[in-house]
């Protein structure tokens, strides 16, 4: 299984541990996105920066909707089926994003690919970036809602 986070609150008063746990994490703006595998340290680095950022599992068809409009190389290049073909061992990139999902193959390890999706802020906004998800904001683990809402940043 494979976690996105995506970060949602600025860098103003934040906490020197959480912001160099978001540095480790690639999390460096708002509205970056990252893949995270699923396991035990990724889980305790994104509860330290649960009051920051948002996550859950992601779904093959937005994991391929990202990685096709939002998955970029080195230079601000766009990834084509053309480059999946020469530089992976997969046929396009449907097949890379289930390999993804199903933790065959991790995303960082594309040659000359940047490791994060920078997204736009959603359509009609989020409901609150000071509260958890389970409150009705929009922080911290959110589980399957978190394509709903990649689906509203793509």
């Amino acid at each position: 299984m494979v976690f996105a986070a995506i970060r949602l609150r600025g860098t103003v008063n934040v906490k020197p541990d959480i912001k160099h746990t978001l540095d480790l994490l690639r999390l460096t703006k708002v509205n970056h996105c990252v893949l995270l595998e699923e396991n035990r340290v990724y889980k305790g680095m994104l509860q330290i920066v649960k009051d920051y950022t948002t996550w859950g599992e992601i779904n093959k068809k937005v994991l391929l909707n990202l990685i096709k409009s939002r998955g970029m190389l080195v230079g601000d290049k766009s990834i084509t089926e053309e480059y999946i073909k020469s530089a992976t061992s997969y046929d396009s990139i449907e097949k890379l994003s289930q390999a993804i999902i199903e933790n065959k193959f991790k995303y960082k390890e594309i040659p000359e690919i940047k490791p994060l999706f920078r997204l736009s802020p959603p359509k009609k906004g989020y409901k609150g970036i000071k509260r958890s998800f389970a409150n009705g904001g929009a922080l911290g683990y959110r589980g399957k809602e978190i394509n709903k809402l990649i689906e509203r940043m793509v």
